[in-house]
Formats: C-alpha cells, sequence, structure tokens
C-alpha cells in the first residue's frame, strides 16, 4: 500500500484545480525535456494532487508539439498513482451531445508525428493497452462526473487525430461510419500509452463540444461555438476531480486490472545489452521493475 496521489492532467478550457489548498507551481525536471508548465501541487480534500495544463498556460502547445513524455515522466516523479487525462473532443453520436462527458474506454491512434514510448534503441519494452485505461479509475471518476452535475456516457472510443486542423468531412463519417469511433480529438495519444508503460492509472474525460463536421445540420466545427461550451463544460471538469477525492481511498491498493504492475513481463532487452544513458532517462519509469 502506498498513499494515493491524484494526477489531473487538463485540456482546453482547464487551466488550474479550485480549493488547492497549500498549492504551489512546481518545477519538475525531466531527463525528456521540459514538461508543458510548471505542476500546480497540492491537498484537495485530505488527498495530494497535481494539476498540468496539458497545453500551458495561455495554450501554448499545439496538440503535436505537446512533450507528452516529460508529462508523464514528471507526474511519475512526483509520486502521482492515479492519472485523469481532461479534454476536449468532437462527437461522432447524436446522444453524445456537446455538454456531455464520454469516460473513454478505448482508442484508434491516427496521430504520426510523436514520440509514442519511453523505451526503443537500448531498452526495448512492449507493454499491452488491449484496455488502454483503468477500468477502476474510470469508474470512479464517471461516478465524480455524474456528482459534478454533468450528463456521462460510460465507455466509448476515441479517435486521435494529429491536428492541428479538424477533420475534413470524408475523415469525419469514415471515422463516424467505417472505422466505429465515437468521439474525436488530438492529444489522449501517445499520452495513455505512456501512462501505462510509466505503470499509472489512466482515465480519460472527454468534454464534448462540438459534432466534428459529419453532422447535417451543424456542418463545420465551429471553434466559437466550441469555445463558449468549454466554459460550461471546465467548471464542471474542476468539479469532477474535487468530487473524485470523495471517492478515491487515501491508501491506494493495487490496481486489479494490473496498470500499476505493466512493466512484470514488458522488457526484452538483456541488462548487458541495454545502453546505461537511456537507463538513466528512464530511472523513475523502471523504478519499481529494476530497482
Amino acid at each position: 500500500m502506498r498513499d494515493t496521489m491524484i494526477g489531473v492532467i487538463g485540456g482546453s478550457g482547464i487551466y488550474e484545480i479550485d480549493g488547492l489548498e497549500h498549492a504551489t507551481w512546481e518545477t519538475v525536471a525531466s531527463p525528456w525535456g521540459t514538461p508543458s508548465d510548471q505542476i500546480l501541487t497540492g491537498n484537495l480534500n485530505g488527498h495530494k494532487m497535481a494539476f498540468l495544463p496539458r497545453h500551458g498556460r495561455g495554450h501554448v502547445h499545439s496538440p503535436t508539439s505537446i512533450p507528452y513524455r516529460a508529462n508523464i515522466d514528471a507526474m511519475k516523479r512526483l509520486g502521482v498513482t492515479d492519472l485523469v487525462s481532461v479534454s476536449a473532443c468532437g462527437s461522432f453520436r447524436e446522444t453524445m451531445a456537446p455538454g456531455d462527458f464520454v469516460i473513454v474506454d478505448q482508442f484508434i491512434d491516427r496521430t504520426f508525428a510523436r514520440e509514442k514510448s519511453f523505451f526503443g534503441e537500448g531498452c526495448v519494452a512492449h507493454v499491452s493497452i488491449a484496455h488502454p485505461t483503468c477500468p477502476r479509475l474510470s469508474k470512479l471518476v464517471g461516478e465524480a462526473a455524474k456528482g459534478a452535475g454533468a450528463k456521462v456516457h460510460m465507455g466509448g472510443t476515441y479517435l486521435a487525430m494529429e491536428g492541428p486542423q479538424f477533420s475534413t468531412l470524408a475523415e469525419s463519417k469514415t471515422y463516424r461510419e467505417q472505422w466505429g469511433a465515437d468521439v474525436i480529438g488530438m492529444t489522449n495519444m501517445p499520452e495513455a500509452k505512456l501512462a501505462r508503460e510509466a505503470e499509472i492509472c489512466y482515465a480519460s474525460v472527454a468534454m464534448v463540444t462540438d459534432y466534428d463536421s459529419w453532422h447535417p445540420d451543424h456542418g463545420e466545427v465551429d471553434v466559437t461555438e466550441i469555445i463558449r461550451t468549454l466554459m460550461g463544460n471546465s467548471e464542471k471538469g474542476r468539479a469532477m476531480a474535487k468530487a473524485l477525492t470523495t471517492l478515491l481511498p487515501k491508501e491506494r491498493p493495487y490496481c486489479e486490472a494490473g496498470c500499476d504492475r505493466a512493466l512484470d513481463v514488458a522488457i526484452m532487452t538483456a541488462p548487458e545489452k541495454r545502453d546505461p544513458k537511456l537507463m538513466k532517462n528512464l530511472d523513475a519509469i523502471v523504478a519499481r521493475v529494476l530497482g
């Protein structure tokens, strides 16, 4: 057992957490680069919490330029055990309307210009992401979102696109009709993959802002409308984070799904073949399995 520490990575519209006691913006050094911003740490309802604005304060990072590896590594170094991703998304389903929250449980990764793993030449590892989010944490996040007044959909497939442009009409129809995606966004990949490599339980909350471009009655994505919906969603998102502290135990049990033991049999490279420089960079990620 160890203490629960909640991490929140906030997307567009979520730039702070209300009510944090002893709140401090901390600079966390990472061998994987500089995180998107300093990390706001403090206590909320007796839980340690860390909040990182994914795009940086002032929204300075595009989806492609977000330093995903540095962000996850920094959360790991702070001791985060349960990480909640909050992000804006478009919807492919009439029933998932603007203003709704979708607790994502699957991804289709269409990104192509991002580093997607902590591992590689010098230390090869393969983790399973058949189920890329933590079912225990996702269930509690869903309850917290409902408690915050959001209409919540439990389960959904998130199509991660590279961006920064929105989809063409042909792409939007393909993702919806042929691929079966439910929502579309630009930031949850490779974030979810990296969280699994770092053995951090991860839940994804997709806050619907629009119907993408497939919807015959809504047409192309309107940024003005997105921002208006974001403002309403962001208040519920912050309330959700606060409500989650009442649901998570202060002492962290082992994850029943094994998210916190993802590296048990993942590292393939023989000890004598591992690159010392890479292993130094991996110190926080592999500390549990390699000491």
